[in-house]
């Protein structure tokens, strides 16, 4: 990451402050500069300067901090980590913070901590640096990718008759770990039948039977980045609407993908693939942008819709991932990771995604 970058976004910050809150207020930017792969590190802060990054943890944390080739304060009790909060920023008048990573309470505490520093929010230009993967990152997030493109292959296998939603995303959860995730990057969907037309279903108490299309929407984290895949596939054969929707839904995404390079506005990517399906008899029944940022949030940062203005940039990774939707009927979405190049993209995920009838 590009710490001086940051800094001449910034002209009047001498110095930047972000707060790992924890469960509540977890703030994935304090990962971001640290690269820290282990730990919690709730409660615990990451100073930077223009020439340093000091990381202000607990006891709990000491012996991962101190694994990596860090600049590590420890402090044993709240009164002690209060007192390193004065001394680093104590030749500092204004103090960037990330107001997104900050609950209210915590923002109070921090006023309260260092009372006599003007806040400034740079929370805008960190979500910019993060957008743009480095040659690290990137290698994370195709490992993420290739743990649920493995996966994605061995799902047609799992499909039993009678199986119940909870199950299958169970299977898959399991796999996925089996394979090299740390977790999953948010809760497994498998949604069978017309539950698959709720593009973000849960409950999972369906039973699978023969004709109805699974849909599978999963990702792994690898060293806290993420994948995410969608797969749709058919246990027995399908009626002809369902194979057309299928069909409609695999051209979409590749339109989408011809149109990406760096550049290029993401409404002019998302129209690409919406044209396809509203030139169908689907018309209107693409009802969500076609994709998003992924890295350390699997919604890293917006990128393909049809509201806004977003231009790509080489290095970042966005999903693809147009999909059909028929309520009390069923669904197809079939979603990828990629890699925006100058001139294209290079796709991450490999499961295949030709109509699979098991």
């Amino acid at each position: 990451m590009d710490v001086e970058k940051l800094f001449d976004l910034n002209q009047n910050v001498e110095g930047i402050l972000i707060y790992n809150g924890g469960e509540t207020s977890n703030d994935p930017s304090f990962f971001y500069f640290t690269q820290l792969t282990r730990g919690l590190f709730e409660g615990s802060y990451v100073f930077l300067t223009r020439k340093n990054l000091k990381v202000i943890t607990s006891q709990l944390e000491e012996e991962t901090a101190r694994s990596e080739d860090l600049d590590v304060e420890v402090f044993p009790t709240g009164k002690r980590r209060d007192e390193i909060l004065k001394e680093v920023t104590k030749d500092v008048t204004f103090v960037g913070i990330n107001y997104s990573g900050l609950s209210h309470t915590d923002y109070l505490s921090l006023k309260d901590k260092l009372p006599n520093k003007e806040f400034v929010d740079v929370g805008e230009s960190i979500s910019s640096l993060r957008q743009v993967k480095s040659d690290r990152e990137i290698s994370k997030l195709k490992e993420a990718a290739r743990i649920v493109s493995r996966v994605g292959e061995e799902i047609p296998g799992m499909l039993k008759e009678g199986m119940t939603e909870n199950e299958l995303a169970a299977k898959v959860n399991y796999e996925m770990m089996k394979n090299g995730a740390s977790s999953p990057s948010f809760d497994t969907i498998a949604a069978f039948g017309p539950d698959a037309a709720e593009p973000h279903f849960s409950g999972g108490v369906r039973k699978l039977t023969k004709g109805e299309v699974v849909l599978v929407d999963f990702g792994a984290k690898f060293q806290r980045y993420c994948s995410d895949m969608t797969r749709s596939y058919f246990f027995g054969k399908p009626d002809r609407e369902m194979e057309e929707m299928y069909d409609i839904v695999f051209k979409a995404q590749d339109a989408g993908f011809k149109a990406i390079r760096s550049g290029e506005n993401g409404k002019i990517v998302d129209g690409a693939s919406r044209k396809v399906i509203d030139s169908s008899k689907f018309k209107g029944k693409f009802i969500h942008s076609l994709g998003h940022g992924v890295g350390l949030n699997v919604h890293d940062h917006p990128a393909l819709g049809s509201q806004m203005d977003f231009f790509l940039k080489e290095n970042m990774v966005i999903t693809v991932e147009p999909g059909v939707y028929i309520p009390k009927k069923g669904g197809v979405r079939i979603e990828d990771d990629v890699v925006v190049t100058k001139n294209g993209c290079q796709i991450i995920t490999t499961a295949p995604r030709e109509l699979q009838i098991v």
